[in-house]
């Protein structure tokens, strides 16, 4: 029995030494730093074939993976060598086809020392929106240089992206040295063309290094074929370069709330990531926008309390006092808050394939605020290239230009040098939902500092009391001669004859003073609505009911207009007249003049009208006359009342 206790005991220490080994090594991998890169360049100039190698050679790749992998690159007709790197990333039926990368691809990996997220971004320039999208995370950027091509347009583009983006870590990885003979004179000429081109959009720094993805030269190992490069390899440098969160770490409290957690009667907190600084309890804390100042009385996760939350974590912060906070607001450190106004200067990358609509409102999300935004006219684009700021009056698809912006309500915000996460932000586009570009906040201006809203003891309320009715905007839309002054004037005449208080906008009597600077171009169409809108409200905030009658042929600005007003007091009335039948009457001798030539952007010829799609009111001019359709209205209005 002894003999058997004395041979069973090591076995009993070893596997305790085993299970000891396990829980330190996953303990060290749990607490390695995560670093998140993008591979970017030109077309062809090796991305994707560089991350396959690092996964590769990283041990990232499952057995079956590997033999579905040696399988897909005999398809492809890889020459001269067993695997085909790039198949690795390129997932897409049309990128394996192609040779190319069109969506940006994720992939995770790991060495000894880091954890690491990569985004192979594609090269082609109609997809540079892609490249944005995987650079707006990164704290790292690996620039691509094809040896044999040098410094290209899209080296450049997407140079600067990364600058503008905020990007401090940049490689500049020169690859298929291979297929240069490894020629160090090529690898200091391309490096010196970068270095002047770098300088000149505001990269002071990056690190240049040789490499192979095909080969994998200077990828995990020094190459022999490169002894005058002393550099690190590639793994070398992103395992030790320094991570943007530790940086965000020293800076002040910055917690954006995305939501009160209130489980029970006995708990409220505030839920959110933090984006920069530290909190614990005990500390002072201000909540933007409006400024009501508290103190932390705990730190909660799903975990339990902690002593000390920092950037990148996300917590649960409970205050001592009972102060408003909710979703969209800014906890911040108290003697050190960010700002709040209403107007910037901001860089946009516009990323849709329909250009910007100068004027137009679109969403504007900024961490996890939302409000309605307008954008005015470029003050320029910028030229990649040359770096020129040209004269523009809008933004097409990939364009970057620096315009101001006008938000419904003031936001909180930092300028995008200070804060990635309270500088920048998305535009959507109301109706499709579509994200339409990305930008920069660079300042706010000085006037939205200057002008604030002025408390009037009379309000909109009283005014309407006064007049014994319910403000309302009736806005009559439809295409040019489909009857819309016509049934407006009788709506009005019949309100008037029950003693309400109205008053009728109509589009050709404003363009006589108003709007009388403005054309009908799209973006002066806008414009138009927009004036015509801000009128309507402050109309209804004098208690009046109010009628316009404006062709009005884009849903997104119909909609802005409704946003302008409390719910329930905006009445979209559709005078659905088909176009032919509007064109028979054409009582202006407009629909003449537009087909043969003679009158550009005219609604229903050259230019769209988009029909309401969830009216208040339809009205069928062929089927209902103006006395009838008015009757309705009327009814409906005040029905509503």
């Amino acid at each position: 029995m002894t003999d058997q206790i004395t041979t069973d005991e090591p076995v009993y220490v070893v596997e305790d030494l085993i299970a000891q080994d396990i829980d330190a090594y996953l303990d060290i991998h749990q607490h390695k730093s995560m670093l998140r890169f993008i591979t970017c360049g030109s077309v062809d100039d090796g991305k994707s074939t560089l991350i396959g190698r690092l996964l590769y050679d990283s041990k990232m790749i499952f057995e079956d993976q590997l033999a579905a992998l040696e399988n897909d690159s005999k398809k492809v007709g890889t020459q001269g060598q067993e695997i085909d790197f790039a198949l690795l990333v390129d997932g897409l039926a049309a990128e394996r086809e192609q040779g190319i990368t069109i969506d940006v691809a994720y992939r995770f990996f790991n060495t000894e020392k880091r954890k690491f997220i990569v985004a192979d971004c594609p090269g082609h320039e109609q997809y540079t929106r892609n490249m944005v999208t995987g650079a707006s995370t990164a704290d790292l950027a690996v620039i691509l240089i094809d040896a044999r091509k040098g410094v290209l347009v899209q080296t450049r583009r997407h140079s600067y992206l990364c600058h503008l983006i905020g990007i401090k870590n940049i490689v500049l990885a020169v690859n298929k040295m291979d297929l240069v003979d490894y020629e160090h004179a090529v690898f200091d000429a391309i490096v010196k063309d970068y270095t002047e081109f770098a300088r000149s959009i505001g990269i002071e720094n990056f690190t240049a290094m040789p490499i192979s993805g095909y080969k994998g030269d200077n990828i995990t190992a020094r190459s022999p074929n490169t002894p005058w490069y002393k550099g690190p390899t590639l793994v070398d440098h992103l395992e030790t370069v320094e991570v943007l969160s530790s940086v965000d770490a020293d800076k002040p409290l910055r917690l954006p709330v995305q939501w009160v957690n209130r489980p029970n009667l006995d708990f409220r907190g505030f839920s959110g990531l933090i984006a920069t600084g530290s909190v614990k309890p005990g500390d002072a804390v201000r909540v933007l926008p409006s400024g009501k100042t508290s103190t932390v009385s705990r730190v909660v996760t799903l975990d339990g309390d902690l002593d000390e939350a920092v950037a990148g974590q996300s917590v649960t912060v409970c205050f001592e006092d009972e102060i408003d906070c909710s979703r969209g607001d800014v906890i911040a450190t108290a003697d050190n808050p960010p700002q709040a106004a209403d107007q910037f200067e901001a860089t946009l990358v516009w990323l849709n394939d329909d250009a910007m609509h100068v004027g137009r409102a679109y969403w504007l999300k900024l961490g996890t605020q939302t409000v309605s935004v307008t954008v005015q006219q470029p003050k320029y684009v910028v030229n990649v290239n040359t770096m020129e700021h040209l004269a523009a009056k809008t933004l097409d698809l990939n364009a970057i230009g620096v315009a101001e912006i006008t938000t419904d309500r003031a936001i909180v915000f930092e300028p995008y040098a200070d804060s990635r996460t309270l500088g920048g932000f998305i535009l959507i586009d109301k109706i499709t939902n579509a994200t339409v570009a990305a930008g920069m906040i660079n300042f706010s201006l000085r006037r939205a500092q200057n002008v604030h809203w002025q408390a009037l003891e009379v309000g909109r309320e009283a005014h309407a009391a006064l007049k014994n009715q319910k403000p309302a905007v009736l806005w009559f839309t439809g295409l040019s001669g489909s009857g819309k002054s016509t049934v407006a004037n009788l709506v009005e005449k019949k309100l008037h004859a029950l003693g309400k208080h109205t008053f009728l906008l109509d589009g050709d009597n404003v363009r006589h003073g108003l709007n009388k600077d403005l054309g009908f171009t799209e973006a002066d169409r806008i414009e138009n609505i927009r004036r015509v809108g801000e009128v309507a409200r402050l109309m209804t905030d004098a208690g009046l009911i109010v009628l316009t009658a404006f062709i009005s042929p884009f849903r997104a600005e119909r909609e802005m207009v409704r946003g302008l007003l409390p719910e329930g007091e905006f009445y979209e009335i559709f005078i659905d007249t088909p176009l032919e039948e509007a064109e028979r009457r054409d009582v202006k001798g407009l629909y003449k003049k537009a087909r043969s030539g003679q009158l550009k952007n005219f609604t229903g010829i050259d230019s769209p009208y988009e029909a309401p799609e969830h009216p208040a009111v339809r009205i069928d001019t062929t089927r209902q006359s103006p006395e009838d359709a008015a009757d309705l209205i009327v009814d409906l209005l005040l029905g509503a009342s």
